[in-house]
């Protein structure tokens, strides 16, 4: 069974958005090579239907290096309950949103490496209450933004093991939490 792991920046005053306006500065060799492996572990990204129209605006332009040759390279599975266009950043499939629970499970079932969620929005809100999502990987940054898209809703509810922490030479850390029931 396959894992699937939420990935996401905020700020340590708990804001997501935005995360290139505020997180390019703090890339250190270590941070950078973190990343690199969680990303070579996955086989696939899991990404609501706004997530990937802002990433598919720039990543199909990026390449000549493991880490954005292996993004591109995966599949990509889009949970969109509206029409949206994957010829722009392939190899993508659309899941409709009326069906993200039960073709989450199968996704899971599949042989493969992990599956990765780049952002903390409404789909891992939904894969992690319904008991799919297998860990969260946050990336806390040094710096205040004082507002903006809050890391956690009230649909956010789930019990947490914390089970690893990674400090970085920037003062990025990664806490590592196993959902567990709440």
């Amino acid at each position: 069974m396959r894992r699937i792991i939420a990935s996401t920046y905020t700020t340590l005053d708990g804001y997501i958005d935005n995360p290139h306006e505020w997180s390019m500065q703090f890339n250190d060799p270590g941070a950078q090579q973190y990343a690199l492996d969680l990303t070579l572990g996955a086989g696939a990204l899991l990404l609501g239907r706004t997530t990937y129209e802002g990433m598919a605006q720039a990543w199909p332009h990026m390449g000549g290096n493991p880490y954005a040759d292996h993004v591109n390279a995966i599949e990509k599975y889009v949970v969109a309950s509206v029409p949206v266009d994957v010829r722009a950043w392939g190899p993508a499939t659309v899941i409709p949103g009326d069906d993200v629970l039960g073709s989450v499970e199968r996704l899971k079932q599949t042989d493969g490496k992990d599956i990765l969620i780049w952002g903390n929005g409404r789909l891992t809100d939904t894969v992690a209450t319904a008991g799919l999502l297998d860990e969260y990987r946050i990336w806390v940054y040094p710096i205040l933004r004082g507002g903006g898209e809050p890391l956690f809703r009230a649909e956010s509810r789930t019990g947490l093991e914390h089970i690893d922490t990674k400090t970085f030479e920037s003062g990025v850390v990664v806490l590592s939490y196993r959902v567990s029931a709440a």
